[in-house]
């Protein structure tokens, strides 16, 4: 049909009949799609883009509404600008390292074609510096990631010998060890977390340097290019909308996964606590359950199901997390649900020993304060989770109101979907500089990486500790790397890298509630060293930690947060 119309002669405006004005309506819609579509084409050279972008300037300024599109083709036809241009793919535009999904496909508007040419004529001017860097120009570092180790990189990196881009879903880190305070009301939410931009100053101010709120979702090793993806609903042009970025050195710190074991219905009904957004979700869905169980008609055992709070997993976060919220029933609940106070109950299921990691001592302390405190410990394995109930291996079943899992990570799916050499675990496999084998300019580290079997070392814990200690030896590496000029890409091969990362244990702390805690800074529970457990060691546990916050900003707050809750409570507004 569109031949047809292409071969039949163009009327004037004032004789074309409805549907004859129809087709040539839509023969110029896809004239217009083509020379749209050819407007960036790389082999015409930057004057003949420059054109075509200022012809159709003129044209969205001055094209007549009422004119028909199709009388004004043979002269744009004719003219310079166009009659050069060959088919090319407007939407990889290669020169810049940026990608873009079309939202509309065939057959579009002559306003949509025009609009589209001017996004990415628009985007290109707005995300400078995405392709390869140039001779003379500093080395760019891509980070992925705003973890522990990423930040704690981040925070060491020079960003007077390198250009920053760090690309990450969320554009804060978080302080995990105070996490579990913040469910219950102790802390703030904003008081656990720290701005990248204050992180590395680079990110907010340096002319080339870049925060891209964005996931990866691939890398082309070869190119030395990570591509990208923006978070959803953002309201771009595109959705999804897809970039790529070109990189001279690749920082891999894309952290881990919560581990469910494959275990049916864990993902659609338990909560996880990981992130900011988890620990508020933790706390609305408690409140609301507190609040929902003082309406009329309510019967007792639908106020003890939905007052029951399960927690799946007795390391260090599944314990603490019991500790608070054991301690928010005895100091808050009692006072304020008065009506519903005997039927909270809070119950920790580990299929092993709690806090395993620590000596057998500090394990049976915990143990008996945890069961003083009124949490019911006990031993089982998950089967599968029901939305309103757990159903265990010994076939037992326990209701629940609220599920918090948290049984340790393992490799998130985009770390299994890279075409990287795996360590035991299915971690990104590292040699003893934290680099990638195999492929050139890329390092890993934090909760993503491990130690290949080749090198002798272990797989390190996913400690914050030891993602800490990873980003800051690596930032110290670049930046020796960058004042021998082994920045760029290729360029760090003949490059003395230094003496290789080790790791060595400071300890292990863990706040079980009531003003109690375990410390033990002994490198192995069999090497000699401090341990205790106690009101002292709480106090050792909170100094420690406040002067772990990344900023002063934030220490000032957990200060406070921490002596408003000892005079005033815990605030319990459910908002949202």
């Amino acid at each position: 049909m569109f031949g047809a119309c292409q071969s039949a002669a163009l009327p004037s405006s004032s004789t074309v009949s409805p549907p004859s004005s129809r087709c040539h309506l839509f023969t110029a819609s896809m004239a217009l799609s083509k020379i749209a579509k050819t407007a960036f084409s790389r082999s015409q050279g930057r004057i003949a883009s420059e054109n075509c972008v200022h012809r159709m300037g003129l044209l969205r300024r001055g094209l007549p509404a009422s004119q028909p599109y199709h009388t004004l083709l043979p002269s744009m036809m004719a003219s310079d600008g166009f009659s050069r241009i060959r088919r090319a793919d407007v939407f990889g535009v290669e020169s810049r390292g940026i990608s873009h999904t079309p939202s509309r496909e065939y057959p579009p508007t002559a306003q949509a074609i025009e609009d589209d040419l001017y996004v990415e004529a628009d985007d290109g001017a707005r995300l400078p510096g995405l392709e390869p860097t140039k001779p003379g120009e500093k080395p760019r570092v891509v980070v992925l990631g705003t973890g522990w180790a990423g930040c704690r990189f981040l925070k060491g990196l020079d960003a007077k010998l390198y250009d920053i881009v760090c690309i990450s879903p969320r554009n804060h880190m978080v302080f995990t060890p105070l996490l579990a305070s913040t469910c219950v009301g102790t802390l703030e939410f904003r008081s656990v977390a720290e701005p990248v931009g204050r992180i590395q100053s680079a990110l907010a101010g340096a002319p080339d340097s870049y925060f891209y709120l964005a996931n990866c979702t691939g890398i082309d090793t070869d190119k030395h290019e990570v591509h990208c993806e923006s978070v959803p609903g953002t309201g771009l042009p595109y959705d999804p909308y897809r970039f790529k970025v070109a990189y001279d050195k690749l920082v891999i710190a894309a952290g881990a996964d919560p581990l469910t074991f494959g275990i049916k219905g864990v993902r659609e009904h338990a909560m996880f606590l990981r992130e900011v957004h988890h620990a508020q979700e933790i706390r609305r869905k408690l409140l609301l359950n507190l609040m929902l169980s003082e309406s009329p008609g309510i019967s007792e055992e639908e106020k003890k199901r939905l007052l029951h709070c399960v927690v799946i997993g007795g390391g260090p976060t599944g314990v603490e997390f019991s500790g608070e919220l054991s301690d928010f029933i005895m100091r808050d609940v009692r006072q304020r649900y008065s009506h519903v106070k005997d039927h909270i109950q809070v119950t920790l299921i580990e299929a092993n020993e709690i806090l395993s990691s620590f000596d057998i001592g500090l394990r049976q302390y915990a143990t008996n304060h945890l069961t003083k405190s009124g949490v019911r410990l006990v031993r089982g394995v998950v089967k599968e989770v029901l939305p309103e109930k757990i159903l265990l291996s010994d076939g037992s079943c326990v209701p629940y109101g609220l599920l918090v899992w948290s049984t340790g990570v393992g490799p998130s799916e985009f770390v299994k979907s890279l075409d990287l050499p795996k360590a035991p675990g299915g971690r990104i496999g590292v040699d003893e500089w934290l680099r990638v084998p195999s492929v050139e300019d890329v390092f890993a580290l934090g909760d993503c990486a491990g130690f290949l079997e080749h090198t002798g070392k272990p797989v390190l814990p996913a400690l914050a500790q030891v993602a800490e200690r990873e980003g800051k030896y690596l930032a110290n590496m670049f930046n020796e790397i960058g004042k021998q000029n082994g920045g760029k890409a290729h360029c760090a091969g003949n490059i003395t890298m230094g003496d290789a990362f080790v790791y060595r244990h400071l300890g292990s702390m863990a706040s079980v509630g009531r003003y109690k805690a375990l410390v033990d800074l002994r490198q192995s529970k069999d090497a000699k060293g401090i341990s205790m457990a106690g009101f002292i060691s709480w106090f050792i546990w909170r100094s420690a930690y406040l002067t772990r916050v990344v900023s002063w900003r934030n220490r000032f707050y957990v200060a406070v947060n921490w002596a408003t809750t000892l005079v005033f409570g815990r605030d319990n507004s459910r908002i949202g």
